[in-house]
């Protein structure tokens, strides 16, 4: 298979990537988007336009204040429609990590020594450490549930681990290692049952897939916009049924309503969610995750079907995950060939944990591996100067 596009694709990806003063020449392929993505230049005139038209903040009378407002409605309502919620249940951060901090300590002011949360291998840290350090402060117990074989949750020993001291259950829908999906419609229903909080990790799901917060039950839904071509934000939905139950930390002038906002401390990053708006734009001008999902698997099968055979891939079958693959080579260092790919044009990244910690004990190669992930601006000919430079790193060896 040769071209520029897949020939059941419907999307073009030149059209894309002629978005991108980093993509526009074609002289680097960019495999790092788990890492973050490339942005398209409307986004980033988008957060300069804010930062030269609406230097301004809350409250006042005058136009600039009023764009800043209109602005943080606009972004509430977009970030709604992306992650399948409310806009006033729409909470931003300066990124999902610190935005996470802030939330499980807010929620953990109602907890009690003993009661449990239940994490699993496949998490980024992100997901366990917040947890983990309210275990440390206040006697919780934090219980990892396992995975397979192939490297997916294990949902008999999820299952097990839950009980009526169960609190949260706190799942990736997506890994950033080696992109395994789970069932997050099922974990949700099982820790519903028990009376725990759902507790997802949708950022690195929500550059490839379309989000329904509201459909898989999610209590709290996480995801960054720098992984889906957009500013480095943090942003989340969390249901009122639990958020209306949290006392905020915050400081006194700060107002109850919207939900959301009670959560949220100090002046918002403005230029980012006009950032923000413009991402949402090019990926609807694009026709949507849908579209653009079904492009990168498309890419993602011709990728197997022509990665060298001395290449191994860590993880499960194509249709359990997101186009991110975690690979080895026998009798080469992964830095080895992180910067030997590097040399040829070629970006990925080189990690022995890739923040999913509890994981690393479960893959079969212990040391570093090398990372894969495309994203929608990712081209055939992109795949195949990875695969002709990882047929010449074989060859070498």
């Amino acid at each position: 298979m040769t071209g520029t596009t897949l020939s059941t694709s419907v999307f073009d990806v030149e059209h894309a990537r002629a978005r991108f003063s980093s993509l526009r020449h074609n002289d680097f392929a960019f495999f790092d988007a788990p890492g973050g993505s490339q942005v398209p230049d409307e986004v980033g005139e988008a957060v300069a336009g804010v930062l030269r038209d609406s230097s301004a903040n809350l409250g006042a009378f005058y136009a600039a204040s009023e764009r800043v407002a209109d602005l943080v409605v606009a972004a509430r309502e977009g970030a709604a429609r992306f992650m399948g919620g409310d806009p006033e249940n729409i909470i931003f951060g300066p990124n999902m990590t610190s935005l996470n901090f802030m939330l499980t300590r807010t929620a953990a002011r109602n907890f009690s020594a003993g009661d449990e949360i239940v994490v699993t291998r496949l998490d980024h840290d992100a997901n366990v450490a917040p947890w983990r350090e309210l275990a440390h402060d206040l006697g919780l117990v934090v219980r990892v549930a396992d995975v397979t074989s192939d490297l997916r949750i294990d949902m008999a020993h999820l299952t097990s681990l839950l009980n009526e001291r169960t609190k949260v259950v706190a799942f990736p829908w997506a890994s950033n290692a080696v992109g395994t999906v789970s069932d997050a419609e099922e974990i949700c229903r099982l820790a519903h049952e028990v009376g725990a909080i759902t507790w997802v990790d949708a950022v690195h799901y929500a550059a490839h897939r379309t989000m329904d917060a509201r459909a898989i039950g999610a209590d709290v839904l996480l995801c960054s916009p720098y992984k889906f071509c957009g500013p480095h934000l943090g942003m989340a939905h969390v249901e009122p049924a639990v958020a209306d139950s949290w006392r905020p930390y915050k400081v006194q002038p700060r107002g109850l309503d919207p939900l959301g906002a009670r959560f949220e401390t100090g002046t918002a990053s403005y230029e980012l969610l006009g950032g923000l708006l413009a991402t949402f734009s090019y990926l609807d001008s694009l026709g949507g995750l849908d579209v653009l999902g079904a492009y990168e698997d498309e890419l993602a099968r011709y990728l197997l079907d022509t990665l060298p055979a001395e290449v191994r891939v860590y993880g499960p079958a194509l249709q359990y995950r997101v186009p991110t693959f975690l690979i080895s080579i026998d009798g080469v260092e992964a830095e080895s060939i992180a910067r030997s790919l590097a040399a040829q044009n070629v970006g990925v990244w080189h990690h022995d944990h890739w923040y999913a910690v509890n994981l690393l004990e479960r893959l079969p190669h212990k040391g570093d591996t090398v990372r894969i992930g495309l994203l929608h601006y990712n081209s055939v000919e992109d795949v195949d100067r990875l695969t002709q430079a990882l047929a010449d790193i074989i060859g070498r060896r």
